[in-house]
């Protein structure tokens, strides 16, 4: 199995910055026509035309929209060298961008854990950065098994994180991925607690017909305590472990 090589723009890791001959620097500044300077690891500068900026994202002429290029001034991109120019070198982003689609639909793996920085977050999860730019998209409900209401809860933006693949479109060369692997299995996280423990932890959700409230232990361990008024999203509160039942993966637990 091919390992997966690359990494994410701003990835500070040095031993990565020059893999397969893509390397990486910071956008000093972006011209009016849209094209990148680029300062490089030699100390040099090159310049990225905008028609080298971006694989995913471009127009019928295959271009970046414009505040799409405004936008990397002062931030890390990746990218090869295509030639050179009298004294500058011409670089290009979008190859290095092809290339990680071609990996992801020929070679990239289904449980396979990546490198990741998180680029955005929206209502219903966050959009990931594996490689040179190109993002995997992490729902909601893949960020912990404890149900919550947003991303932030979770994550944050630039965060750097390790985070599974979860399914591949080889066809569109687009992943899904999950993260609440990263919190370990509901046995392991079990055997930190035992019956007639207190502990506190945070309201997550009520049960139908008010039959209990689950309360989350870990974010990937939750409990149920019996239906209460008044207790609210995300509050913390005490509770008692009561039962811990392996069988059925199921916690139960006393209101202090």
């Amino acid at each position: 199995m091919n390992i997966f090589k690359f990494f994410p723009e701003g990835w500070k890791d040095e031993q990565t910055l020059s893999v397969d001959d893509i390397f990486q620097g910071i956008v000093e500044k972006c011209d009016e026509n849209y094209n990148l300077y680029i300062k490089m690891d030699n100390g040099l500068e090159g310049i990225m035309p905008r028609q080298e900026i971006e694989a995913i994202n471009v127009d019928e002429n295959g271009l970046p929209k414009t505040n799409l290029c405004i936008g990397k001034v002062h931030k890390y991109v990746q990218y090869k060298v295509k030639e050179k120019q009298d004294e500058r070198f011409i670089l290009s982003r979008k190859e290095v961008q092809k290339e990680v689609i071609k990996f992801i639909k020929t070679d990239l793996q289904v449980g396979e854990k990546v490198n990741g920085i998180v680029k955005s977050i929206t209502p219903y999860g966050a959009f990931i950065d594996i490689g040179g730019g190109v993002v995997g998209l992490v729902h909601i409900e893949d960020l912990s098994v404890a149900r919550i209401k947003s991303p932030f809860e979770r994550i944050k933006i630039g965060q750097k994180l390790k985070i599974m693949v979860k399914s591949i479109d080889r066809e569109a060369g687009k992943i899904n991925l999950s993260y609440k692997e990263n919190f370990g299995t509901w046995e392991e996280n079990a055997k930190e607690f035992e019956v007639g423990k207190k502990v506190q932890g945070i309201v997550r959700e009520t049960a139908k017909n008010n039959e209990g409230i689950f309360i989350e232990l870990t974010p990937n361990l939750v409990g149920m305590v019996e239906y209460k008024n008044g207790l609210d999203y995300g509050e913390k509160v005490d509770v008692t472990i009561k039962k811990i039942d392996y069988e059925k993966k199921k916690v139960k637990l006393i209101l202090n």
